[in-house]
């Protein structure tokens, strides 16, 4: 298991050596200028302001930003300067020559707010909803009224590059294996199903999505398609400042989310709270067609009402013990009420289509979460810029409990109790060293720690069959560490990094189905990972990177039970199922005008093991004759994935702004299973267009319109599918309130259509899949203390991103 370990350490150890020394320079002797710089009417430090000196004779420039409190501490030459402190929608503030030969603290630097530039800067930076970096993509979520009063789900759906299917499924260029993390970590928000997670957290408690395609060393290496990071809110303003947001819609989808902060000068609190309340009814419809039995047609349509109630609250303080160190401690809190009513009717025909007869199987669930989440941050800055050591301990414990009634006829014949309890504990450290002003070293640990014990029951009414049990209880452990080194030459930078990853899962599985099974898979494995960049001008650059990356099985993907929901359709998993691994190529370009931004990159990707989910019939009938199909995941030989993709961001005047993001991908699959050939080849695409225009009396207008091509595998098809989104906005009350109306999928388009092939027993089936229906949805949100945002980001980028390269 440890074979590489070793090899890995010393390799750590060595490069933590060799490139924490500083090199001995010949030039000129260096000294720190400290300093502050404040917003003057509010008193607030300015985050990621720029200070540049510029010497009075020589032409090499320095310079530096402000941490997230508006503190610099910059190293430069002795010498003679006239320094610049600038920042965007603000006045330039300079100092004109200044004998800098010692150690100096330049004090309170106050910068005015250019009041003239204000109103266009106003303008562009509202409505701006994507940015586009060298290594990500930055959605904003304020900004797009087509997600007022909806979840993340709602959210992912409309991230360049993300789609999210009608299961809730998220996708990264078409990818289904994407890593993603809450504010750079693992968290308890996204629970034990991230797709039911994700539809209970609501959209207004969210700041933005950052998409990384080509993640370094310091990111977890699960996801082979890349990582998707949220980032909640949470206000650095001094004072008190919140916002409220209350929401109704139709179907009912009711909601009320506030987002709280109080900000002193030792001390921060911060909280996002939000209860909601949907009914979101769905459809679904499998037609059967077999050859050879007598029964030639078999429908079986469900009909889903789902009723859920949410309360989220995550609740922190951050306090500055001194001007450089920091600890953050954070509570989560996550309740669920739910009901789901599954009808199930089920219709057989014979050979000449005459009708036989029917049968109904009604499911009704009643469903408990409950997460909580503990979570502290230290954060410890030392003397000069991104020289700084982070630790993250967080521990959460959640469970789900839910207990179903399954109804033959209207004659009760099963009851179903599930409780699945979930334990995870993550440990995190990150340590940056600045080496000169060119170069930059990192290391650190992360040890992610899970286990997850599911019991399973089901009770029969009719006393002819034997009740079911199944207990499965999964442990996984991750332990992983990874060095990392950065260098720019002129224009040109580089990121190197290696990652390994310790793997312990095990699986213990027993009950009264089949033969209990004790699963155990020990693995080390080494991730590198190259990101490169060539900067043509300011405007204009390159980026090529490399990486190695894993997709572990979910735990219900290992468990060998079989669904309960159809007597004729079910899910069953595959402890046999191995982890896929994946190394990708990604090559960038971007060119910026200034009306006009354009990203465009081509990306390969080759995969051992590949992941595939095969339809099978079980050979067996169900109690009224027909036939049982098995779905369950398999390991496949290889897949190459290549593929293309390009954003445009337009805002051709102050009143409209478009964007537009187009993807389109291939891939080749080879395998053999049961004497089955699932080699295959497919190519899809989608597009995404967006647009935002100014109306009469600061009306705003957003549509944003979706298209996911068809795609076809060696055994299924599946038809394109086209969605359509609509909003309107007002800023009303001086400002301080916004009116939302939104209307999600407006053409009641967003369904799964497919159809599967089958060679034994020989038939077809047709599916079709609806999650929930049109939804119309009314959002007001009301700010305190809180001033539309402007220009730049005032809380600057996130951690947990390679500012090296950008």
């Amino acid at each position: 298991m440890i074979k590489h370990l070793p090899l890995v350490l010393f390799l750590l150890f060595t490069s933590s050596i060799l490139f924490a020394q500083r090199p001995q320079s010949q030039s000129r002797p260096k000294v720190q200028v400290t300093g502050k710089v404040i917003d003057k009417e509010s008193g607030q430090g300015l985050e990621y302001s720029t200070l540049i000196f510029k010497p009075l004779k020589g032409k090499r420039i320095t310079g530096g930003i402000t941490d997230s409190n508006g503190f610099f501490d910059i190293e430069i030459p002795v010498g003679m300067y006239s320094i610049s402190v600038e920042f965007l929608s603000f006045k330039t503030k300079t100092l004109p020559d200044q004998r800098i030969t010692k150690n100096i603290d330049l004090g309170t630097i106050v910068l005015e707010e250019d009041r003239e530039a204000l109103g266009e800067i106003e303008i562009i930076a509202e409505k701006s909803t994507v940015e586009i970096r060298l290594d990500k993509k930055i959605y904003n979520v304020g900004k797009d009224m087509t997600v007022k009063g909806g979840t993340a789900s709602d959210v992912l759906d409309n991230v360049p590059s993300v789609t999210v299917d009608v299961e809730g499924t998220v996708s990264l260029r078409g990818n289904e294996s994407v890593r993603i993390l809450i504010d750079g970590k693992p968290s308890g928000l996204v629970g034990l199903s991230g797709t039911d997670a994700l539809r209970q957290l609501p959209a207004e408690a969210i700041q933005k999505v950052e998409v990384i395609t080509s993640p370094s060393a310091r990111y977890d290496a699960e996801g082979t398609a890349g990582i998707i990071n949220i980032i909640l809110r949470k206000s650095k303003a001094i004072g008190f400042n919140a916002s409220t947001t209350l929401s109704t819609g139709i179907p009912d989808n009711h909601g009320i989310s506030a987002n709280v902060n109080y900000r002193a000068k030792k001390f921060n609190v911060f909280t996002n709270l939000g209860y909601s309340y949907r009914n979101a009814p769905g459809k679904a419809l499998f037609d059967n067609y077999y050859n050879d039995t007598g029964i030639t047609f078999n429908e079986e349509i469900r009909d889903y009402n789902r009723k859920r109630n949410s309360f989220n609250s995550n609740i922190g303080l951050e306090y500055y013990l001194t001007k450089n160190a920091s600890v953050i401690g954070s509570f989560l809190y996550r309740n669920s009420l739910g009901e789901t009513n599954v009808d199930n009717n089920s219709y057989k025909y014979d050979g000449e289509g005459v009708f036989l007869s029917e049968s109904l199987r009604n499911e009704f669930e009643d469903e408990k979460d409950n997460i909580v989440e503990y979570a502290l941050n230290f954060t410890q800055n030392f003397k000069g810029s991104g020289h700084k050591l982070t630790f993250d301990a967080k521990y959460q414990d959640s469970y789900e409990d839910e207990n179903a009634v399954i109804s033959d006829n209207h004659i009760q014949s099963e009851e179903i109790e599930s409780l699945e309890d979930e334990k995870r504990i993550l440990l995190k450290s990150d340590y940056v060293l600045p080496i000169g002003e060119n170069q930059q070293f990192e290391a650190g640990f992360q040890s992610n720690i899970v286990e997850t014990l599911n019991n399973y029951e089901v009770d029969f009414t009719n006393e002819e069959y034997d009740d079911i049990l199944n207990i499965f209880d999964y442990k996984e452990n991750i332990h992983a560490l990874y060095s990392q080194y950065g260098n720019k030459f002129g224009k040109f930078s580089a990121l190197l990094g290696l990652r390994v990853e310790l793997s312990d899962i095990s699986a213990v599985v027993e009950g009264t189905e089949g033969t209990p099974i004790d699963y155990k898979k020990n693995y080390t494995e080494l991730f590198p990972t190259l990101n490169l960049a060539y900067e043509l001008n300011e405007s204009e650059s390159f980026t090529l990177g490399y990486n190695r990356r894993i997709r572990r099985p979910r735990s219900r993907h290992l468990n060998p039970f079989s669904s309960r929901s159809s007597t004729s359709n079910i899910f069953k998993g595959n402890p046999d199922l191995n982890p896929m691994f994946t190394d990708g190529v990604d090559l960038g370009y971007l060119k910026k005008w200034d009306k006009l931004t354009f990203n465009t990159s081509v990306y390969f990707k080759h995969t051992e093991n590949a992941f595939q989910f095969v339809r099978e019939a079980t050979g067996e009938v169900n109690e009224n004759g027909v036939q049982i199909i098995e779905s369950t995941p398999i390991n496949l030989n290889d897949e190459d994935r290549y593929g293309f993709e390009f954003s445009l961001n337009y805002n051709p005047a102050k009143w409209l702004r478009l964007s537009n993001n187009f993807n389109f991908y291939r891939y080749t699959r080879d395998g053999i299973y049961h004497d089955v050939d699932y080699s295959a080849t497919n190519e899809s695409w989608m597009n995404r267009f967006s647009s935002r225009i100014k109306l009469f009396k600061e009306v705003d207008f957003q549509t944003t319109l979706f298209y996911h091509g068809p795609r076809e595998s060696a055994v299924s098809k599946r038809e394109g599918m086209l969605m359509a989104n609509i909003a309107l906005s007002k800023d009303i009350l001086k400002d301080k309130g916004t009116l939302s109306f939104n209307i999600s999928d407006l053409l009641n388009s967003r369904k799964r259509v497919m159809e599967t092939y089958f060679t034994d027993p020989d038939f077809t089936n047709y599916s079709e899949f609806q999650w929930r229906q049109r939804q119309f949805k009314l959002s007001f949100t009301y700010r305190f203390n809180q001033k539309k945002k402007r220009g730049g980001q005032r809380n600057g980028g996130e951690e947990n991103g390679d500012d090296f390269s950008e």
